[in-house]
């Protein structure tokens, strides 16, 4: 429905809100491409003027990404992930495993202790889903499928600030996995995580954290250097 037309700041902010809450709610996820500004225009009910302010806010604070001759991108879901993304975009990548390694590997302990069955089932769809994604030979589908995966690793641990922490650095650990993938997937990438799901479900959660903390430390050979179990 058309927005209500107050005055033009509070117009531009409830365009905003609105566009914010499309990509919040997973409507618009990482990497879509947005509406064009006439779809914009037309679905809002609104000056042009109006909706390049509101998506020039956006990607101000990095949550959009404009590409000229392309169109406008959701880059992240909240602007501390924005942050997140352009403070760490050049980070050593060694540097960005150690991180991702060591919040899975906190949080994949949690989760052997606190998980619940709605949790044990999330996880075995994801699991099946990155398989398919990856005998699907579709690398971006990849990353997505095993960033989903991690992510409800994490969420498993019911520690609400780490979730939300994890999820704010989302943007900068699928950069770090779409590097390390490649365009191309190849056997000597592939890692199956069946055996984390299993030590989560069976509560051992030393084995969980062993298991969490070496996937991101595996890198392929001449990448970077790293150590891990």
């Amino acid at each position: 429905m058309p927005l209500s037309h107050p005055r033009r700041s509070a117009l531009s902010e409830q365009v905003i809100a609105a566009l914010r809450t499309q990509i919040t709610s997973g409507e618009w996820p990482v990497g879509a491409r947005i509406p064009t500004e006439p779809e914009l225009v037309e679905q809002l009910g609104v000056a042009r003027n109006t909706v390049r302010e509101a998506v020039r806010a956006l990607a101000h604070n990095g949550l959009l990404d404009i590409r000229q001759g392309s169109g406008t991108y959701v880059v992240a879901t909240s602007e501390l992930a924005g942050v997140m993304h352009r403070r760490f975009a050049d980070a050593d990548p060694g540097h960005i495993a150690e991180l991702r390694a060591t919040l899975e590997s906190s949080a994949a302990k949690l989760a052997a202790g606190r998980r619940t069955e709605k949790d044990l089932k999330q996880l075995d769809a994801l699991l099946l889903r990155r398989e398919e994604a990856w005998d699907s030979g579709d690398a971006e589908a990849f990353v997505t499928a095993d960033s989903s995966f991690h992510l409800a690793v994490v969420a498993a641990s019911h520690n609400d600030v780490m979730s939300a922490m994890y999820a704010d650095l989302g943007e900068v650990l699928r950069d770090w996995l779409r590097e390390d993938v490649g365009e191309e997937l190849t056997p000597e990438t592939y890692m199956d995580h069946t055996r984390l799901v299993d030590a989560i479900r069976a509560g051992d959660a030393e084995a969980a954290a062993v298991e969490a903390a070496g996937y991101p430390l595996q890198c392929r050979p001449g990448r970077f250097t790293a150590s891990g179990g």
